[in-house]
């Protein structure tokens, strides 16, 4: 396949395969994953879409029970840290496309835990790459985050950028890109990466900042601020993401970068606040400030990840949900899925005060 060009998802030369194309999503129980299985599945009725999940504490299958009974979903699953067990699915599912969505995401639990962010993030992309290398895929998607970038006050974000990481998250996140194209720059294998802006939206773990403040909020609780609530960050609505991802899966450069990001930002002190008005149905200052909880910021916070997003904008992608019409979607999905995760509960009370980070 030539640099540039769009790749056909009804294109295969052996008529005789039942799907066209067959296409493996790690981490496709999880957040933004899930959505990006669902708009495959309905996208591409003929295309299998294999989605692979070690299922840990973040992920729930109920994220895909409107797609679980179509003949282009199967579900594997396994641990992307396993070699032997990926060389085997590389063998018998004949995967043609990969989006590597599986991660470790959370910042407060990258500090307990670096080591394991480590060997899921940086040493789990390798083994996945490396068996996607050997079974010959015609394209594989890396999902990395704008974090890699570290903050910045005025500057935007390109692609070309240097990466300052400030968190074990971040870092390991880095990492794992410098192994994805490492594997470009080596054998010219069809990479692409991604860099996407906070995305929020329904069926997130209520462990990061928009579902947990509208959980804590529900559940008749304050909203935790670190340090003043100033740090900002770009809000993208999970359906623009996933509308990014099959445009880069369709269109992308092997070899290239692409930041998916919105000019809408905003602090989290006004998000907390937006949310305590729109959920408690208060508009004064006074009351508003009652259910806000402020604590010690952690030693080190980004202030801002501002990107440019012109290089994926010449592939025809634009945000398109207003942040009005997200949230107050995302919020309705909350009132009646919380429960959707069967530790959803602890997510409240573990880590406290926990980090804001979308990705």
């Amino acid at each position: 396949m030539s640099g540039g060009e769009d790749i056909s998802l009804s294109d295969k030369s052996d008529a005789n395969e039942k799907f066209r194309k067959r296409i493996l999503v790690t981490g496709g129980a999880g957040f933004i994953a899930s959505h990006v299985v669902i708009s495959l599945i309905e996208k591409y009725s003929d295309c299998l879409i294999i989605i692979l999940d070690k299922l840990d504490y973040c992920a729930s299958l109920k994220n895909l029970d409107c797609v679980t009974k179509r003949p282009n979903y199967k579900f594997i699953q396994g641990d992307i840290c396993d070699s032997c067990f990926v060389r085997l699915l590389f063998k018998r599912e004949k995967v043609d496309i990969v989006l590597h969505f599986a991660a470790q995401t959370h910042v407060d639990r990258s500090f307990w835990w670096s080591s394991k962010f480590h060997i899921v993030n940086v040493y789990g992309t390798y083994v996945l790459v490396k068996e996607a290398h050997e079974a010959g895929v015609e394209r594989f998607i890396h999902v990395s985050t704008d974090e890699v970038y570290g903050d910045s006050i005025n500057k935007e974000f390109d692609e070309s950028s240097p990466l300052r990481p400030t968190n074990p998250y971040a870092a390991s996140k880095a990492a794992a890109e410098c192994v994805i194209l490492s594997f470009w720059k080596r054998y010219k294998f069809p990479v692409i990466i991604t860099r996407s802006s906070n995305v929020y939206g329904p069926q997130q773990y209520p462990e990061k900042v928009i579902p947990r403040f509208i959980s804590l909020l529900q559940h008749g609780r304050k909203c935790c601020i670190h340090g003043s609530g100033l740090q900002a960050r770009n809000f993208l609505y999970a359906a623009d993401v996933t509308e990014a991802f099959l445009i880069v899966l369709e269109k992308g450069v092997p070899g290239e970068i692409y930041n998916i990001g919105t000019k809408f930002e905003l602090s989290i002190i006004q998000l907390a606040k937006e949310l305590i008005k729109l959920i408690k149905n208060i508009s004064s200052h006074r009351d508003v400030e009652n259910w806000l909880d402020f604590v010690p910021d952690r030693p080190y916070n980004d202030l801002r990840y501002p990107m440019n997003t012109e290089k994926l904008q010449k592939l025809g992608w634009r945000p398109k949900v207003s942040w009005k019409e997200g949230i107050r979607k995302t919020v309705d999905w909350y009132r009646e899925n919380f429960h959707n995760w069967a530790n959803s509960e602890k997510a409240l009370d573990q880590f406290p005060p926990f980090t804001f980070e979308e990705n």
